[in-house]
């Protein structure tokens, strides 16, 4: 969401609202099929003859406490369900380094509660990666002496990465929990996994402008693009004076969206990578294979020398 040093950016995709004729007939079909009295059928069907009925608001109440107590058997199995994939989306890496949790293949991933969101940042701003790119990022910025004021040494070099990782926590919290939570989107991107190289890179690049939201519709990815200004904003409290700019701080958070692309990009991709060098490295596996079984067949095969001859016996 709004760092520059994070990869995995928000959800992605163009969506459509689908319609629900099926509902509708359904509607319909049971209006056909409906009792002359309903509750008084539903007596007859489960009261005894011999024993008294119970009253009309006596049965509704039992029909009402049976569909709350489904309800939130209903919520509470969604709930798990989505903790548990949760749980997989926290373990992904690239290149077994580089942390990809805000990142799932599953397109009807159940959407992630308040909590869960946060608990998906905070996953994120506690893992190795963050850190060591915050690390490296910084030893650029020090070889090439941006922030001059932040000076050089270790102090120059701390101050340089205190900001960025202040950056990659800031933007995070803002767009990835904070953001998505107040407006219902999914901080998650979606993978197409699917399609020709266009179709997956305008789905990939889409990431920081259309989201999912929590009820399944897709729209703006406001906590992307909001998020991001709203971390440059607040990296002008601890950013050198002369780059604390109405533009300088545009331009960042433009940096921040574009770098996010980029990141979209490599996660989206990454999968067929991996999956071309495994079958290149099988075919070559297999060709060596090939290549000594015809070794072994072509060669003659060596004769048993015969035995030496018994040495007479006295």
């Amino acid at each position: 969401m709004a760092l520059k040093r994070w990869l995995a950016a928000a959800s992605v995709a163009s969506g459509l609202l689908l319609a629900a004729p099926f509902g509708r007939s359904q509607s319909v079909e049971a209006a056909l099929n409906l009792p002359d009295d309903p509750v008084l059928s539903l007596q007859q069907a489960t009261v005894p003859n011999n024993s008294t009925p119970a009253a009309p608001g006596d049965s509704a109440a039992q029909t009402s406490s049976a569909q709350s107590t489904t309800s939130q058997s209903t919520e509470e199995e969604e709930r798990k369900k989505s903790q548990d994939q949760l749980k997989q989306q926290e373990h992904q890496r690239v290149l077994g380094v580089m942390a990809t949790f805000n990142t799932t293949s599953n397109k009807d991933a159940l959407a992630l509660t308040a909590g869960q969101k946060y608990q998906l940042f905070f996953k994120s701003a506690t893992d190795p990666w963050p850190f060591f790119l915050a690390a490296f990022v910084s030893g650029i910025d020090q070889a090439e002496n941006s922030f001059s004021e932040y000076g050089q040494g270790m102090e120059g070099y701390g101050k340089r990465f205190g900001a960025s990782y202040t950056d990659y926590f800031t933007g995070n919290l803002l767009g990835n929990a904070v953001l998505t939570s107040l407006l219902h989107e999914d901080p998650r991107f979606f993978q197409k996994g699917s399609g020709s190289f266009t179709d997956r890179s305008l789905w990939a690049a889409g990431s920081t402008v259309w989201c999912k939201r929590d009820d399944g519709t897709w729209g703006p990815n406001y906590a992307n693009v909001v998020g991001n200004l709203m971390g440059a904003a607040v990296s002008n409290l601890y950013y050198p004076e002369s780059d604390r700019t109405a533009s300088g701080t545009i331009e960042r958070g433009l940096t921040v969206t574009v770098e996010g692309i980029v990141g979209a990009e490599v996660i989206e991709f990454w999968p067929d990578i991996v999956r071309h060098y495994k079958q290149k490295q099988a075919k070559k596996l297999a060709g060596q294979a090939a290549q000594r079984s015809s070794q072994n067949i072509s060669r003659p095969p060596q004769p048993t020398p015969a035995p030496p001859p018994a040495s007479p016996q006295n």
